[in-house]
C-alpha cells in the first residue's frame, strides 16, 4: 500500500512540475514574441537597442512587483465583513501602490527619453498595445477551435 502511495506521490509531483516547466516555457515564448514585435515596430539603432532594453526590463520587473503587492493586498479579502476602519486602510494601501507606479512610470519615461526619441517612446507605447491585442485575438481565436472540437 505504502509503494502505490509513494508512487502516486511521485507522479503528481511529477506532472506538476512538467506543467511548471511548459508554464515557463509559454511565458518565455510569449516575451520572446513581444520583444521581437517591439524591435520591429521601433526600428532601434544598435546603440538604442543596447540602452532601451535594459530600462524596458527593469521596468516590467518593477510593474510586476506592484502587481503582486496589489494583488496580495486584496487577496482573501472578505468585503462584506470588512470594517470601516480596515476598508480604510486597504484604499490608502491601493492609494500608495498607484503612487509608486505613477512614479515608477515617470522615472521610466524620463530614463527612456534619454536614449529614444519621445515620438518613439509614443510608438513603444502603441506598439505594446498592439500586441496585447494580438495575444488576446490570438487567445480567442484558438477559444473558439476548441469549442467547435
Amino acid at each position: 500500500m505504502k509503494k502505490h502511495i509513494i508512487t502516486l506521490l511521485v507522479l503528481v509531483f511529477s506532472f506538476s512540475a512538467i506543467a511548471q516547466k511548459e508554464k515557463i516555457k509559454q511565458h518565455e515564448k510569449l516575451k520572446a514574441l513581444k520583444v521581437a514585435h517591439i524591435t520591429e515596430q521601433l526600428d532601434f539603432t544598435s546603440k538604442e537597442a543596447e540602452a532601451f532594453w535594459p530600462i524596458y526590463n527593469d521596468f516590467e520587473a518593477q510593474k510586476s512587483k506592484l502587481r503582486e503587492a496589489s494583488d496580495i493586498k486584496r487577496k482573501d479579502i472578505d468585503v462584506t465583513k470588512l470594517t470601516n476602519k480596515e476598508a480604510e486602510t486597504l484604499i490608502k494601501d491601493m492609494q500608495d501602490l498607484e503612487d509608486a507606479r505613477v512614479k515608477s512610470y515617470k522615472i521610466y519615461v524620463d530614463k527612456l527619453s534619454k536614449i529614444i526619441s519621445y515620438k518613439k517612446i509614443v510608438l513603444l507605447f502603441n506598439a505594446e498595445r498592439s500586441f496585447k491585442r494580438k495575444m488576446i485575438e490570438e487567445f480567442r481565436g484558438r477559444h473558439k477551435d476548441n469549442k467547435k472540437d
